[in-house]
């Protein structure tokens, strides 16, 4: 007999929640659920809530689970994990929701799931108990968010008091930094944003969507983590010269490289990225050529006044936006970016003017994507020399620059002073002889 019983309220969030969060736990980057996911606004945000609090204290999560489920998670249980974490992420770390809906509705989605729901008393149990052990679990160390994968790593690059702002730029998340097209007060105090460093411009609270903000339209400025802008206004090629942006894509340091002055090629291999690289410049009505091709590969018919290159990495360095990252991450990964790297180096090298600035950054945390590149390009290209950063073209940030002349964020980096952290970003500056 079939049972029209109307679903209890708050269960069809919490069963789109657990497909997103699966697929992301199986290895996909978390992408927020949108109206087509689910129409209503209060449940999408307290849904994505939910996913990015189970992903930011994936870390601490690992251990209650470890510490509850004495046989371990069962396999192939379709979506038991996912349901269980975004129960323990509202029982341990969003107690003012109440935990009568965590318990109740963790047991309808298991239920729900053919694959999941002959485990209904285990998730039922192990919520229980964590529910009587919440004071307890709520108190974990943050020395947990950060996986031994990196957190060595990165202890003994950064030092233990930026690894604490780490922990704290994990659980905050970013803001929202823009870039600008012109200094405009007016369009700051409609935007509600501060200035950060430069052109960038950060907004702590937003209640709308992007392209609802003012001066979205009209092309005013486009989404570029402080960091992230960094890079492009560092080239320092020739006024007016052509400049290549290699892996350009999705287009900010693109815009910039327009902004500047530049003639700007932009190169990118994926044709979809692309054509959101176009949209955007057409938005800011911005001109670049824009070429799809390999950047390992690529020839120019003559060599370019400017190369950068935001070379593909590992991207530990925006765990603020994607907490996933450092725990998809392997060491085995990193090298292979590594060698990718050697070769993209080598190539915008080649198509490089004498006389010519290359600007290399990558938005990783990974000594071995960054500082070790340096030493292996210089080492390996005969007529290319380190052009140093000084701390003055850093105005607001000059902690960012080390004694040789690199420049290294990370996420518990204060721009201009301002709260929000950074995503972590290495740049070096080259010239060719």
């Amino acid at each position: 007999m079939a049972h029209n019983k109307p679903d209890p309220a708050g269960l069809k969030l919490r069963l789109v929640a657990a497909q997103r969060l699966k697929a992301v736990l199986a290895g996909d980057n978390f992408v927020p659920l949108t109206a087509a996911d689910l129409a209503d606004g209060r449940d999408r945000a307290l849904a994505n809530r939910l996913i990015t609090t189970a992903l930011r204290r994936q870390g601490q999560l690992n251990f209650i689970i470890h510490a509850l489920l004495e046989k371990g998670m069962p396999g192939k249980s379709g979506t038991f994990e996912a349901v269980l974490r975004l129960s323990l992420a509202q029982l341990v770390f969003m107690p003012e929701i109440g935990a009568h809906s965590a318990l109740f509705l963790a047991v309808e989605a298991v239920k729900r799931d053919p694959k999941a729901r002959h485990l209904s008393g285990l998730v039922n149990a192990v919520l229980r108990s964590a529910q009587a052990n919440s004071a307890k679990f709520g108190m974990l160390s943050d020395d947990l968010l950060i996986p031994d994968t990196f957190g060595d790593t990165w202890l003994e690059a950064y030092g233990e008091d930026a690894i604490n702002g780490f922990s704290t730029a994990l659980l905050d998340g970013a803001p929202l930094d823009l870039t600008l097209k012109a200094d405009d007060a007016d369009l700051k105090d409609a935007l509600g944003a501060e200035t950060v460093i430069a052109d960038t411009v950060r907004i702590e609270q937003r209640d709308r969507p992007v392209d609802a903000l003012p001066g979205f339209a009209e092309g005013q400025w486009w989404v570029q983590d402080a960091a992230s802008a960094i890079p492009a206004r560092l080239l320092g090629a020739k006024a007016g010269g052509r400049v290549l942006d290699l892996c350009a894509a999705p287009g900010g340091k693109t815009a910039q490289l327009v902004k500047a002055g530049y003639l700007v090629t932009a190169l990118d291999s994926d044709a979809n990225r692309m054509t959101r690289l176009k949209e955007n410049l057409t938005r800011l009505n911005y001109q670049a050529e824009t070429i799809v091709a390999d950047a390992g590969t690529f020839a120019p018919n003559s060599p370019y006044d400017g190369v950068l290159l935001d070379a593909p990495c590992s991207a530990t360095g925006t765990f603020r936006r994607h907490p996933e990252v450092i725990w998809h991450r392997s060491v085995g990964d990193v090298a292979g970016r590594v060698r990718l790297q050697r070769a993209l180096i080598t190539n915008a090298f080649r198509c490089l003017e004498v006389g010519g600035a290359l600007v290399y950054c990558v938005c990783s945390l990974e000594p071995a994507e960054g500082e070790q590149q340096v030493q292996w390009a210089l080492d390996t290209l005969p007529g290319l020399e380190l052009w140093p950063v000084s701390k003055d073209e850093l105005p607001g940030l000059e902690i960012a620059v080390t004694d040789r002349g690199l420049v290294r964020t990370h996420p518990g980096m204060a721009p201009g002073g301002r709260d929000g952290g950074m995503d972590g970003f290495f740049v070096a500056r080259f010239r060719r002889r």
